[in-house]
């Protein structure tokens, strides 16, 4: 048998890595482009199974754990925790190709590589998705991550109830992936995670490669209002408790907010309801989520703590009474300064052009980065926009960021000696 070729010349099949996200991408396929799998749907489950399916093929074990984590692992020629290569395959309703996919899928390129030129690491090399990292579903985010990594209590999860009533648990067993494998039953060596940027920086600057230094904290609340209904014809405007005014101050509020806290706080209203809903009654009830980040703990927490105040204070000034409920609470993150390091010297070493960055978005790493060392490479996004059906990065892109994972993967599991 000839010697396998030397890690040097091994290189992603962009086309094979496309052909799977183009695939992964007709499982939800929404009209005019991009993809909607919420989590722990139906069409989830195709998802799943479709990744499970490639999983197989490339010869890897495959074990689901009690949150629905998957995890396909190829041995190494050493016993121990593997290199983790991870990210998610849920998108929000109006999601694109690449949000999350490309992770994952560009850990099965990786692996294939290896298969391909039968290289054997000496650490094993897993590939993971894991269960609701969105949040668009079931609240909270990254809850998948989360549970693995401690960070949410799993019984809780479990028990968690959907935007549209379903629970959680229920559907992980309904969509066949409520595995029996413990939680954190895999522990990570170290983890690396292959994501779009979902922001404009590297784009706008024509940088091939972001070396991310770490995630910024996040801060989801929903807020309910509740007034009295009554006729909007009739009822003077000192004598009402509206409770759709109070919440469009609130909204106001969260922007106003953000600009005077400045620097990297950045504020949105996602979700904004009022009932009944109609022209010519004044709201009785109102809801609104905010979502508050920043890369500096203390001051997200100092943001939050003036919303909050806020609220209460508009509240009893319009006589309508208000609910809280604390969505998401996620501190900043910093990776490892000697992974991401690496990741920056590799991009750099095949000749691309890189920079350090913060992520904006909250992803599955920064669960794991606690626990052990972990980095992201971003790609540019173009023109900044996720979330969304026209989300795109060019191929090109795409495959050196796939490099770059490649050789650093490589670098974390070691090869086999020759000798």
């Amino acid at each position: 048998m000839p010697p396998s070729p030397r890690p040097a010349n091994l290189a992603i099949d962009s086309t094979r890595l496309m052909s799977r996200l183009a695939a992964l991408g007709r499982v939800g396929a929404l009209p005019g482009g991009g993809v909607c799998r919420l989590a722990l749907t139906d069409t989830d489950r195709q998802g799943r199974d479709r990744v499970v399916g490639w999983m197989r093929d490339l010869g890897l074990a495959v074990t689901v754990d009690r949150i629905g984590n998957v995890f396909g692992l190829r041995p190494g020629a050493e016993e121990g925790p593997p290199v983790v290569i991870g990210s998610h395959i849920d998108t929000v309703a109006t999601g694109g190709l690449y949000d999350g996919a490309l992770g994952v899928l560009a850990g099965l390129e990786v692996v294939n590589v290896l298969n391909d030129a039968a290289i054997r690491t000496r650490r094993p090399v897993a590939v993971a998705f894991f269960t609701n990292e969105e949040g668009a579903r079931f609240a909270p985010d990254m809850m998948g991550s989360g549970v693995l990594s401690g960070h949410l209590d799993l019984a809780e999860m479990l028990s968690s109830v959907g935007i549209d009533g379903a629970t959680l648990g229920d559907d992980l067993a309904r969509i066949g992936y409520a595995g029996e494998t413990p939680v954190g039953a895999i522990a990570a060596h170290c983890y690396l995670e292959l994501h779009i940027e979902q922001g404009p920086v590297l784009d706008a600057e024509g940088i091939a490669i972001g070396a991310v230094t770490g995630v910024q904290g996040i801060c989801w609340t929903e807020y309910r209002f509740k007034g009295q209904t009554n006729h909007a014809g009739t009822t003077p405007m000192t004598m009402r408790r509206d409770a759709g005014y109070a919440a469009a101050r609130l909204a106001v509020e969260a922007r106003r907010v953000a600009l005077e806290t400045g620097g990297a706080q950045v504020a949105t209203v996602g979700r904004f309801g009022v009932t009944p809903g109609l022209t010519n009654v004044v709201p009785g009830e109102a809801l609104l989520t905010t979502d508050l980040r920043n890369t500096d703990g203390a001051v997200l927490a100092a943001a939050d703590a003036r919303l909050q105040a806020f609220a209460r204070e508009v509240a009893a000034a319009e006589g309508v009474a208000l609910e809280t409920r604390a969505l998401a609470r996620f501190d900043p993150v910093a990776f490892d300064p000697a992974l991401v390091g690496l990741v920056e010297e590799t991009a750099r070493g095949l000749g691309h052009s890189v920079r350090r960055m913060p992520s904006g978005a909250g992803h599955d790493a920064q669960m794991f980065a606690p626990h052990c060392p972990s980095a992201m490479i971003f790609v540019p996004s173009k023109g900044g926009i996720s979330h969304n059906i026209t989300e795109h990065t060019d191929p090109a892109q795409i495959a050196a960021g796939a490099g770059v994972l490649l050789r650093v993967a490589l670098e974390k599991a070691g090869v086999e000696s020759d000798e």
